[in-house]
């Protein structure tokens, strides 16, 4: 899975042409924790039922087409890989960021978990 495809599945939304913004986000394994240390990967885990309710709720936002969200789960992921990709659609600029925030901000600390492997 890549961000193409989900910007490819969102062009092809029934109500695609109500949207003015589709917003990305890629989020990538970073070489350090936001503490510093030095780290070579993370594994995550994802709360499938959690993720569905929140995709729910958001998708009932006014003004919001879509939202897509694909995650790497349970493999060893690498410094550089893709974790995660979130795709909103919506109406106008301030309805899809907040939206993209709140959903963002849910997924990660409600839906996943994150286990770092630390460099040696």
């Amino acid at each position: 899975m890549n961000i193409v495809t989900l910007l490819d599945q969102i062009k092809k939304h029934p109500d695609y042409p109500k949207a003015g913004m589709i917003l990305c986000h890629n989020g990538v394994v970073r070489a350090t924790t936001r503490e510093g240390d030095a780290v070579t990967g993370l594994s995550l885990t994802v709360d499938h039922q959690r993720l569905a309710q929140i995709l729910a709720k958001q998708r009932e936002t006014p003004g919001i087409v879509e939202i897509l969200v694909h995650i790497e789960e349970d493999k060893h992921l690498a410094v550089g890989d893709d974790v995660m990709f979130i795709v909103v659609a919506g109406d106008i600029r301030e309805t899809v960021i907040k939206t993209l925030t709140d959903t963002l901000n849910q997924i990660k600390s409600e839906v996943t978990k994150k286990t770092q492997i630390f460099a040696q």
